[in-house]
């Protein structure tokens, strides 16, 4: 498998969320090819503003590998890391994050001049961005 299919599946993950009217961000762990966990946004669903997709992912990464390191794996984000978010991921010591669109707003680049993740993370950006900024320009164009 390669990075495009892993990021077509976190899109996959978004579009659930949008279908349940939270905003539409998906996530999907990685590991030695098999994904070992997925997630998307249920902020609205479960009344909990830490219940991001990465946070969701993560935390069943955690659960089904029974470990609270992920150094061997990648997360395939639709959308540019929040500063909670990142905190997780450098908490998680996760390998690399691989996310699609920018977020000008609350992305973690509005806040850090440096890199908020673990010193052995690799960040690679850009990945399927325009799909996944158009979901979030439907989804906010839905909305008003």
């Amino acid at each position: 498998m390669n990075h495009e299919h892993y990021m077509k599946l976190a899109l996959q993950e978004a579009k659930k969320a949008f279908d349940k009217d939270e905003v539409p961000v998906g996530a999907v762990v990685v590991m030695k090819d098999q994904i070992i966990a997925k997630g998307y946004n249920q902020v609205e669903l479960l009344q909990d503003a830490t219940a991001h997709a990465e946070i969701l992912a993560l935390t069943s990464a955690f659960q089904g590998l029974g470990c609270k390191y992920l150094p061997e794996a990648t997360l395939y984000v639709t959308l540019e890391p929040c500063l909670m978010c990142s905190g997780a991921l450098f908490w998680s010591k996760i390998g690399q994050v691989i996310y699609g669109a920018s977020d000008s707003k609350n992305g973690y680049r509005c806040y850090c001049n440096t890199s908020p993740f673990h010193p052995k993370t690799e960040i690679q950006h850009g990945l399927l961005a325009d799909e996944c900024a158009q979901l979030m320009k439907d989804f906010f164009k839905q909305k008003r």
